[in-house]
């Protein structure tokens, strides 16, 4: 499956990874403060430092990619996105328990699909300072080091 042509690859590789960086700054400076949370569903956490993020994420993303869908963790689901070709999904704080309890085990997570197939993928770990980074046929790198399945 061939991508977009290179200037939309370049934006949308540039977009993601200065998206998802600062998300995590947000992340991190909300973490270990006093924050509302609640329980959705049968047992998920979710607080307000989610949704700060979420939200966050949600603006810069979709008004950089109107023409994208957008599925999150923490949005309502917006069923548009089924008929567009390109779509974000995203956890904006993939570990929330562990991020409540002040634990180092969480992340900030963003994918782009096309057609249900990934195309790119972040996940910024802020405590640990890790930065994964995958592009569909390219592999992955973590801190801008290449990594490899053993």
């Amino acid at each position: 499956m061939a991508d977009a042509d290179p200037a939309v690859v370049a934006r949308d590789v540039q977009l993601l990874q200065e998206t998802v960086r600062e998300a995590g700054q947000l992340a991190h400076s909300l973490f270990r403060t006093e924050l509302r949370n609640w329980t959705k569903g049968a047992s998920s956490p979710v607080s307000e430092a989610d949704i700060a993020v979420n939200d966050f994420l949600e603006a810069r993303l979709r008004t950089a990619t109107p023409d994208y869908g957008w599925l999150s963790e923490e949005s309502v689901d917006d069923e548009e996105r089924l008929g567009r070709k390109r779509v974000w999904i995203v956890d904006p704080i993939d570990g929330t328990r562990g991020y409540l309890a002040g634990g180092e085990d969480w992340c900030v997570s963003v994918a782009l699909v096309e057609n249900e197939s990934p195309l790119r993928a972040a996940v910024f770990a802020p405590v640990t300072d890790e930065f994964f980074f995958a592009v569909r046929g390219q592999g992955a790198t973590r801190n801008a080091q290449r990594i490899f399945v053993a």
